[in-house]
């Protein structure tokens, strides 16, 4: 008879309160391998969870959030920071040194570039030596080497679409060592308020939000340079050390949502690309995955349709006698593009069934 591991992993979330803290949260208390051993809050330590947020009730049954102790730290498995950036650099090194794994969904370890680093997000990296052995954790692309990561930088929102949006053109481009698209791609993303955090802030307040439709970042935002690294990724070839940069506009909006994340990338296909079945080429190129959905030809997505999942919805637009491709991206900007991605990191890291905890399914209406 086959022994049953029961053994479950340990995990810490530092910086619990906020959304992608508590929605790690809500997804690890239903994880069929996790028990949560502490929870990591400076504004309300000592109160229970389901006291703040009472959705929670009767699911994180007795947790209770405490202040930050470096030594129950390392009594975890497994340390998710849903913090500020900055933050989960001062702990990684200490950490994984005593085979702690660290899930950063902050920006500390996604850029691995560290000028670039420092440039858009305006700290001093306190341990820059570790960005290269950090794992940019998008699963889709980097499955194998995120099984055997320690730190995995944890995916920005608006990078997850952009990335998935374009990975099975750009993938066909290298096969064909041909260009398929022009250097010039448009992303135009739009994103729900839970997206800019908890924090109270005035250009936030429903009188502020409701009813009105904002760009902000138009002149640079800080996940063009992970959008770019991203891509850059994608088509470097053995022995290459700079591919050919694509020219990325990137304005992100602000929409009167709660969740949600709705990315409209649009290209220009060459005369080979034109020659192309782009809706085959995206759903062969997804067929295996878990979480990412290539809607049939014709239908298009929306945000309520993956609301509280881990999916990514994706459709495929060509125009006849036209050159221009669109790819229409979804997700929940707090599960897929956040929480969710972390929890389906985690498992690989484990060794465990990459959808465990994560079948969810979207909520509607």
């Amino acid at each position: 008879m086959t022994k049953v591991n029961t053994t479950k992993i340990k995990v810490a979330i530092v910086g619990a309160t906020g959304y992608t803290g508590v929605e790690l949260i809500r997804l690890l208390s239903l994880h069929p391998h996790t028990d949560i051993q502490y929870l990591v809050s400076r504004t309300e330590a000592g109160r229970r969870v389901d006291e703040i947020f009472p959705s929670l009730r009767n699911v994180a049954c007795d947790l209770v959030f405490d202040n930050l102790d470096a030594q129950k730290l390392l009594a975890c498995d497994v340390v998710f920071f849903a913090t500020p950036h900055g933050v989960a650099m001062q702990h990684a090194r200490t950490l994984i040194a005593k085979g702690v794994k660290v899930i950063d969904l902050a920006s500390d370890f996604r850029l691995q570039n560290l000028t670039e680093f420092e440039k858009w997000y305006q700290l001093v990296h306190v341990c820059p030596d570790l960005l290269q052995q950090a794992v940019y954790g998008l699963p889709e692309i980097n499955r194998e080497k995120i099984k055997t990561a320690m730190i995995i930088g944890n995916p920005g929102c608006y990078p997850t679409t952009a990335i998935l949006g374009l990975a099975p053109i750009i993938h066909q481009q290298n096969l064909m060592n041909q260009s398929v698209i022009d250097p010039y791609i448009v992303i135009d993303a739009k994103s729900g308020v839970s997206g800019a955090g908890r924090q109270a802030k005035l250009n936030l307040m429903f009188s502020e939000i409701s009813d009105s439709f904002s760009a902000y970042g138009v002149a640079g935002h800080r996940h063009l340079p992970e959008i770019e690294q991203g891509i850059d990724t994608l088509i470097l070839k053995p022995g290459q050390n700079q591919p050919q940069r694509h020219q990325i506009r990137f304005v992100p909006h602000l929409v009167p949502m709660i969740r949600g994340m709705f990315s409209t990338i649009h290209l220009r296909l060459t005369d080979v690309g034109q020659t192309l079945d782009l809706q085959r080429l995206y759903t062969d190129f997804y067929r295996h995955e878990s979480f990412v959905d290539v809607l049939p030809s014709g239908q298009y997505p929306n945000t309520g349709s993956v609301r509280g999942s881990n999916r990514l919805r994706i459709a495929v637009q060509t125009f006849a006698n036209s050159p221009v491709a669109t790819i229409l991206v979804v997700q929940d900007n707090l599960v897929k593009g956040a929480s969710g991605q972390a929890v389906q990191n985690m498992n690989l890291m484990f060794g465990l069934d990459e959808t465990a905890g994560l079948t969810l399914a979207p909520i509607s209406p």
